[in-house]
């Protein structure tokens, strides 16, 4: 029985990706591993968003086939489809996978398995194999798939493909609780058919889909009798779910369903473009205490010139419409926000301007992001490229913000009454430090006094905080459901 470690980068959509081959694995007998020192077949599921997140994926490859030159290597996800040659070059890499491909995870990790097995040496230790030596080379890979570029004893083995040409979401099961996972991912849409300037991923992700609405109820119903409390909802472009199926489904109505036809707990939402925030979304969460009160809206930028050299499809305006409305409906909700520092040709002017908007909105906190220059993007052959020490001086600005805001946001929080889910936690490390993890719906990370079993729900006072989150005490523990 083969071993596997999953490394997983970037956002939620590729952690229910990462959930989804840790199922697969396992259901094709696959045994998970203690850690990547130890696996046979180390996954690396990762991102492309930014040239930062492929450095750091290259280098968790290397620093893994160093510490485990036994292990096969297989590499997965967005960087995979977007750049796979640059990938199947790495020492200890013997498959390269596009996004197109992920399904076909599971076969090849048996094959170099098996592969492996055949080919130990008599000391017993295992040799790295040549996917192209395991038969996977014609059954398998569309005509389109290609060999790493190098010598002719490259071992890495290429599989991509057409990524607009699928044109379907297919369930991925995900393993939930049995994996150790306390709230489980459902990616119920994938692609986005926006091209933002800065942005590679419709090109990693392909055209947007959706998963039909019959199928999530059915996934949400087994994932809560598997004793999942709190479920995320995501996608590349969640906002846009159902515009492709036959007939048109709107997300407000599917948040409806799942909250009448199933016993969840808490269903939370994740990333959700500004202009999908409909009044009759927020107007939902308002009503029903167990959709979270939580709203994560990239802005990118609170410069219209910069929003419109983005190909951003609103303006600052109606960025703050949104947001107020929220604000208004929940006051106490979380609104959280992606930024981009150092945008070409983003002026010193425009850049006060982001400042400017994002300290008078109630934001409780950013994701900052520098500028990365992605290949084939608009944004990467626009001229007055800002330079990198200046990029680096603007996000700091506004990591100092989005810090002020957290905090902020975090001090009105003082003395309230909450409920919250604890989070996955080593017993004997909590009853020795004290306290348990928890979060609450508005998305407050919370550090409850005691030992606490993972996935339980507490009513907690929030009393005071520390450097890193909330400190509360419990006032009860509640029943599951």
């Amino acid at each position: 029985m083969s071993t596997f470690h999953i490394q997983n980068f970037g956002c939620r959509a590729t952690q229910a990706d990462a959930a989804a081959i840790e199922w697969q694995l396992r259901s094709s007998g696959c045994e998970l591993a203690r850690d990547a020192q130890t696996a046979a077949i180390v996954v690396f599921n990762t991102c492309t968003v930014t040239a930062a997140a492929d450095l750091q994926a290259r280098q968790a490859i290397a620093a893994a086939a160093k510490q485990n030159p036994n292990a096969n290597i297989i590499v997965t996800g967005c960087y995979a489809q977007r750049a796979p040659e640059d990938l199947a070059g790495l020492p200890g890499v013997a498959c390269v996978v596009g996004n197109s491909h992920r399904s076909e995870i599971a076969g090849l990790a048996r094959g170099l398995g098996e592969g492996a097995r055949q080919k130990s040496h008599a000391n017993g230790d295992v040799v790295p194999l040549s996917a192209l030596a395991l038969g996977i080379r014609s059954a398998q890979a569309p005509s389109d798939s290609r060999e790493a570029a190098g010598s002719l004893d490259a071992r890495a083995k290429i599989l991509t493909g057409d990524i607009f040409a699928l044109d379907t979401v297919t369930l991925a099961p995900i393993a939930g609780r049995e994996a150790g996972h306390t709230r489980p991912t459902l990616k119920i849409q994938d692609g986005c058919n926006n091209r933002c300037a800065y942005c590679v991923i419709p090109f990693v992700r392909g055209k947007s889909r959706s998963l039909p609405p019959q199928q999530i109820i059915t996934e949400v119903q087994r994932l809560a009798a598997a004793d999942a409390q709190e479920i995320v909802l995501s996608g590349i472009n969640l906002g846009s779910y159902g515009r492709d199926l036959s007939p048109r489904v709107e997300f407000a109505d599917l948040l409806r369903r799942i909250l009448e036809e199933t016993d969840l707990a808490r269903l939370r939402v994740s990333s959700i473009e500004p202009m999908d925030v409909t009044r009759e979304l927020v107007e939902l969460a308002a009503t029903n205490g167990r959709l979270a009160p939580h709203f994560h809206m990239p802005l990118q930028s609170g410069s219209d010139a910069v929003l419109a050299a983005m190909h951003r499809w609103y303006r600052a305006a109606h960025y703050e419409a949104h947001a107020n409305l929220i604000h208004e409906l929940l006051p106490n909700a979380a609104i959280g926000a992606d930024v981009i520092a150092g945008f070409p040709g983003e002026s010193g002017a425009d850049h006060r301007a982001t400042c400017d908007f994002i300290a008078r909105l109630p934001f409780s906190y950013l994701h900052v992001f520098s500028f990365s220059a992605r290949p084939g993007t608009g944004g990467a052959q626009l001229p007055d490229q800002i330079a990198p020490n200046e990029i680096r001086r603007r996000a700091r600005e506004l990591r100092f913000l989005g810090e002020k805001k957290r905090l902020a946001f975090r001090a009105r929080q003082m003395g309230k009454r909450i409920r919250v889910l604890t989070l996955e936690t080593d017993h004997e490390e909590a009853a020795e430090r004290g306290w348990t993890r928890a979060i609450s719906g508005n998305y407050l990370d919370l550090r409850v006094e005691g030992s606490w079993s993972a996935n339980c729900w507490l009513d907690v006072e929030v009393t005071h905080s520390d450097e890193a989150r909330a400190i509360a005490k419990p006032c009860a523990t509640l029943p599951h459901s």
